[in-house]
């Protein structure tokens, strides 16, 4: 089986996490210190604030806005859910806008006509390894006096017009196992706001800036060494990994691109893709549907993934939750029934990608 997403640690890795294990240093320590200095540098950021995952890394984001019971946070419905958790966890109330079929992501004139008294907080999130369209999202949070906070889970080292994603405002990242960064579990809150720097470091430490000095009510949000010791090594060859990743992507385009029935993802003018996933959309009058064709390619050997089958907020435990303000979005409900990612992993070899194309094809087939 050739699959969505594929894990594997060199001799390097190994190396550092021994090294860890030696020092006797395994909680948070030199070595996330490190890791939050080179990726700051990846990003362009004057600060990286290292914490145990993604999901944290959106929830202390939010947490430091300040947020007050009744406050919007105005966000993508087309999102793994950890958004729209985190969100609740910090007490606002989730507000959603369409996203565009194009990009995935969160569609700047739908935004701007959800904004309301309450909103306090922008966060678009960054899909699949691209950025949103952040021309337009920030002068939309500008004129309306909100906080812009990225969901860039996705989107390690993703550029929009050379600027990393997770530089605008406050960004988010994820270091889960499957992502093209990983620690396994981990996250990283990226800013060049001191003050908001400063209140995250604290805010992760028990709010403690000192030992037995607390300052604000706050969490054990902390990364350790032995989960840093997993990304430092990759920090090197992810240039490499992103330039595998990319030409994958252009053979995947190159050899589907006549597919009829199929719209293939887009880089979209003046941003940089990471392609963490090479997803596709089904058009309505495809030969087949989306399901026929996930099952098509798991009997060919090729694994596939739905990201994601529904808007995050279709489902019974958010549906009648007082603070999740549901309103129609259309694009992303008709994007949710119709997307399917293959992969594009940097391991895939030639004769991989050429298996994959060749699935495909055979699997659109009427």
């Amino acid at each position: 089986m050739i699959a969505i997403s594929s894990i594997s640690f060199g001799e390097d890795v190994e190396r550092e996490v021994l090294d860890t294990l030696r020092s006797g240093i395994v909680a948070q320590g030199p070595k996330v210190k490190r890791l939050e200095e080179e990726f700051a540098a990846l990003v362009g950021v004057r600060h990286a604030v290292a914490v145990n995952n993604g999901t944290t890394a959106l929830i202390a984001a939010l947490q430091v806005q300040d947020l007050q019971p009744g406050d919007e946070v105005l966000t993508s419905p087309f999102t793994f859910v950890a958004t729209l958790n985190a969100i609740l966890e910090a007490g606002a109330t989730a507000r959603f806008a369409d996203i565009g079929e194009t990009d995935f992501n969160l569609d700047p004139a739908v935004a701007a006509a959800r904004v309301t008294d309450r909103t306090r907080v922008l966060l678009p999130v960054h899909l699949y390894g691209q950025t949103a369209d952040m021309a337009s999202l920030m002068p939309l949070a500008a004129e309306h006096g909100l906080s812009v906070v990225e969901d860039a889970a996705q989107a390690h080292g993703a550029t929009f017009d050379g600027r990393g994603a997770g530089s605008f405002g406050v960004g988010c990242f994820s270091f889960y196992a499957t992502k093209n960064l990983t620690t396994a579990e981990g996250g990283m809150v990226t800013t060049d706001d001191d003050t908001i720097a400063d209140r995250l470091r604290v805010l992760r430490n028990q709010g403690m800036r000192e030992r037995y000095v607390y300052e604000m009510a706050g969490q054990n949000y902390r990364m350790t060494d032995l989960q840093a010791s997993l990304a430092l090594p990759q920090m090197a060859s992810y240039p490499q990994q992103v330039e595998a990743r990319r030409r994958n992507a252009e053979a995947l385009h190159a050899g589907l691109k006549d597919v009829a029935g199929l719209r293939l993802p887009s880089e979209m003018t003046g941003r940089e893709h990471v392609w963490h996933q090479f997803t596709l959309l089904l058009d309505e009058d495809a030969p087949v549907d989306r399901d026929t064709l996930a099952a098509r390619l798991t009997e060919k050997g090729i694994g596939s993934g739905i990201y994601y089958p529904k808007a995050v907020y279709d489902y019974a435990c958010y549906r009648e939750h007082p603070r999740v303000v549901i309103e129609d979005t259309p694009v992303a409900t008709s994007v949710a029934a119709r997307c399917l990612s293959i992969p594009v992993h940097a391991r895939l070899s030639e004769s991989d990608v050429e298996q994959i194309i060749a699935a495909v094809r055979g699997a659109m087939e009427a």
